[in-house]
Parts: C-alpha cells; structure tokens; sequence
C-alpha cells in the first residue's frame, strides 16, 4: 500500500471563460469507481443542455483505475489531458466533469487540450487538496478507572481516536502511524503502569 496520497479538499465547482467558450469543471473525491460514475451521471444531468461534459477519474492510492471520455470532443483533446493534469498533480481517489458551453470560436485541438486540462488544474488550485496518510488500526483495552485519563490523553496528544466502547472493560479503536506503533506501546505501558491491552489490527487512510 502506498504510504500516502493526494485528493482533493472538497467537492466544488471552478468556471473559467475560454474564447467565449465557458468550461465548468466539477471535482470531488470518489472513494470508488462507482462513485466517480455516479458523479458524472449528476453533472451530465444537470448540464443535459451543454455542448459536451468530458470526464476523467483517478480511483486507487496507487492509481490503479484511470479513465477518461473526450465526451464527442477531437480524440485525445479533452479527457487525456484532464487525466494528466489529475496525475501530475498526484491525485488519487478523484473525478472532475469539465462542462463546456460551446462560445462559437473553434479553439482548435492544441487550445482545446490548454483550456480542458488548464480548467482541472484551476480547479484543484482553487477547491484545495488534502493528503491522506495509512494509518494502522489498533484496539486499547483499558479498565474503567484508568479509561477518562487515557482517552483525554490520547486526544491531547493528538491520537486519532476511532471509537470507545464501554463493556467490562472500555475498548478504545485508535489509529496511527506505523513509524509509531513500538513508541506508542511503550507509552501505553508506561501510562496504564503496563495494565493496558494493545492490540493491532488492518490499515486505513486519514487526513494526514
């Protein structure tokens, strides 16, 4: 698994006016393939009226699935270059719709890869990214008494703390870097005089 990758911050939308051409490029992030088509179906409805919604995504924190539509543009001349831009910039687990109202001047193919690929770049400069790390999952197991400590602990300290649960014991799932793990243990001992269950689990991604 890749240690970390790039996404955008949030979904939105950037327009942006080319030889009276208006290119609308939509981004949001898609965990997976189906929610990038998902998206695309949403913008090309909303846009039934445009002269094309060309569309690429990148799906995979090693970008696994990568595709493309120049949506009845010139081959070549509109999903490629978006998907370049989504790569060059790193960019993992996203999908942008450009929408274009055709302004009447022909921009030709080299004008028309500038402005398709040039509106997915403005877009991620103006919505923002955001880098996701992997993360191992681990479960702490802690007795009531010393569980309100440990947990305020952890959330002072910075942990990213999953979920607490509260049985015979309080199970606590937090997540962390895997450069950490052996450091984290020795903390937890040293915190819970060594009374503490640790127990690690699978891997997921967050916020960096």
């Amino acid at each position: 698994m890749q240690d970390q990758y790039r996404t955008v911050a949030r979904a939105g939308v950037h327009e942006t006016e080319v030889n009276r051409s208006r290119f609308l490029c939509a981004l949001a992030p898609a965990a997976t393939e189906q929610e990038a088509q998902d998206f695309i179906a949403t913008v090309r409805k909303e846009h039934a009226d445009a002269s094309h919604n060309c569309w690429a995504y990148v799906i995979g924190a090693d970008a696994s699935v990568q595709k493309a539509s120049d949506d009845g543009e010139p081959g070549g001349t509109a999903g490629v270059p978006m998907l370049q831009m989504l790569l060059r910039r790193d960019m993992r687990y996203v999908v942008a719709v450009v929408t274009r109202y055709f302004g009447g001047v022909k921009l030709g193919a080299g004008g028309l890869i500038r402005a398709y690929g040039g509106a997915v770049g403005e877009a991620l400069d103006t919505l923002g990214t955001r880098t996701r790390r992997r993360f191992r999952l681990a479960t702490v197991t802690v007795d009531h008494q010393r569980a309100g400590k440990l947990e305020n602990d952890l959330r002072t300290g910075g942990r990213e703390v999953r979920d607490v649960r509260y049985g015979e014991a309080v199970t606590i799932d937090i997540a962390l870097p895997d450069a950490d793990v052996d450091a984290f243990r020795a903390w937890l001992a040293d915190a819970t005089a060594g009374t503490a269950g640790f127990e690690p689990g699978g891997e997921a991604y967050g916020d960096a």
